[in-house]
């Protein structure tokens, strides 16, 4: 399945069904009156969070969402059935936007979050509610109102417990096919990753978390350079930061790198920067030991935790998830904000 990371869609609630007129006609009912139902109420447009889903691929093709309408009200006082509502599966981390001002209407972020994205319109009332002393046969009733209707602009912001970063070619998928069952395109080129990758990452037999490899950044990434802001947004939502230094060219190069992509973060939004950060010094079993040594006491200097690891050996690895395990530990402690919002 491709990745789709953003798409338009309209979004249509049910009408409510009109009110019946209809009149009390019975044998042995000398004084028969207006007995017209109510319509039935229309149906709710509810967006509602798919842990199964990742991508809003199923918005490519399908751009329209109606909910079914009231039906109409019957003698006797029946009222119409109501109808159904239309639910809309989405994946966490789904922030819904009017396509027309680009005003943030909810921000799905979490499994079991939902909204409602378009209330049906209620349904009609038939003529017995107007029967009053001085018009006892009303001949009229309401129709329904109309369900809400709008333009939706849906935008997918990944949620992961740790999102891997760093320069192309800097082994971010080979860690993380490392990690978990994920199995990325990996290859000896920049630009391998074209897509964001999601893996769940097994520690023990009962705690996992979910592992992201966000796409090589490069420098002007902040304005739209190479995968530019179609990727950095899906920073926000993580965690952790795992910050990915290839070491093997030099350590003039993994220094480049690393305030490279500092750079860039900070210029996409300074809050990403004051995220847990811990770098993994990668490739050391091609780097020099004084490469290494240096690069790392440059880069703690900063008051960043440093690991050197070798994604492709495995060396390393085993201490790293530990420290990512402990670090999201404490990260889930915290207060969440879940599916904050205005109607």
């Amino acid at each position: 399945m491709n990745f789709v990371d953003e798409a338009e869609i309209y979004v249509k609630a049910g009408d409510g069904g009109p009110g019946a007129v209809s009149f009390r006609r019975e044998k042995y009912v000398p004084r028969g009156g207006p007995d017209g139902g109510d319509g039935g109420q229309g149906g709710d447009v509810r967006f509602v969070v798919d842990p199964g889903l990742n991508t809003l691929q199923p918005f490519r093709y399908r751009k329209r969402f109606t909910a079914q309408s009231g039906q109409a009200g019957r003698g006797k006082k029946m009222h119409g059935r109501s109808g159904r509502d239309l639910i809309v599966k989405v994946p966490a981390g789904t922030i819904v936007m009017d396509a027309d001002t680009g005003l943030v209407l909810y921000d799905l972020g979490y499994p079991g979050d939902s909204w409602i994205a378009a209330r049906g319109g209620r349904g009609g009332r038939g003529n017995a509610h107007f029967a009053t002393p001085t018009n006892q046969a009303p001949r009229y009733s309401e129709e329904g109102m109309k369900g809400d209707e709008r333009r939706l602009r849906l935008e997918l912001k990944l949620l992961a417990d740790v999102g891997i970063v760093g320069a192309p070619n800097s082994g971010k998928s080979t860690l993380l096919s490392r990690y978990s069952a994920a199995r990325p395109k990996v290859a000896a080129y920049p630009f391998t990753t074209l897509i964001p990758h999601l893996g769940v990452v097994e520690v023990g037999s009962e705690e996992s978390f979910v592992m992201a490899d966000i796409p090589g950044l490069i420098e002007g990434a902040h304005a739209g350079v190479g995968m530019g802001t179609d990727f950095l947004k899906h920073i926000e939502r993580t965690s952790v930061l795992l910050h990915l230094l290839d070491v093997s060219a030099g350590r003039d190069d993994a220094m480049r790198q690393f305030e490279m992509i500092r750079q860039e973060l900070y210029r996409h939004d300074p809050v990403l920067l004051t995220k847990n950060t811990i770098v993994a010094l990668n490739k050391i079993d091609i780097s020099t030991e004084s490469n290494l040594l240096s690069v790392k006491s440059r880069i703690e200097a900063n008051g960043i935790r440093v690991f050197p690891i070798s994604a492709h050996t495995g060396w390393g690895l085993k201490k790293l998830l530990k420290v990512l395990l402990s670090e999201i530990r404490e990260c889930r402690k915290g207060p969440q904000d879940h599916g904050q919002g205005t109607v």
